[in-house]
């Protein structure tokens, strides 16, 4: 599988262990840095994993920074995404479930590296369930297309 991954200074350090799982996996990562512990903003990362995945270089994409909320949020813009910010096992494995998450962020202070691993390897061997959570997901791409003209 091939794994777009990005993270800021604040999950730079959580960054290496989800690498080495990946290699451990077998999987082909795409790194998209930041490649320091110095202070960097969490978009420049974030976009172009989202952009990575919506235009198919990578089958996922994972984020990190201190707790996962910007990351979701900026990957969230790019159209296609379904980026979910994550923290426990369960919402890893229903995200992918129910709502065919394709990127994950993740929070580096928020949990640990036996976590993190974890949510990982939930997250990237849950295949999307499909049935009545396709019409769902359909529903999230035709928001995404109507943008602020949607709604009532």
């Amino acid at each position: 599988m091939k794994i777009s991954l990005g993270c800021d200074h604040g999950g730079y350090s959580l960054k290496a262990e989800i690498v080495s799982l990946l290699k451990e996996r077998g999987d082909s990562v795409i790194d998209r840095g930041t490649s320091g512990p110095g202070s960097v903003d969490y978009p420049d990362f974030a976009l172009p994993v989202a952009r990575d995945v919506a235009e198919g270089r990578a089958e996922f994409g994972i984020l990190i920074c201190g707790t996962g909320i910007g990351m979701a949020m900026t990957a969230n813009k790019v159209r296609g995404i379904r980026a979910a910010n994550v923290s426990d096992v369960y919402s890893a494995r229903m995200s992918r479930l129910h709502n065919n998450a394709n990127v994950l962020a993740l929070g580096a202070r928020v949990i640990g590296p036996g976590v993190a691993r974890e949510i990982v390897e939930v997250f990237l061997s849950t295949p999307f369930e499909g049935g009545r959570h396709e019409r769902r997901v359909g529903k999230i791409g035709d928001a995404e297309r109507l943008g602020n003209q949607g709604g009532e």
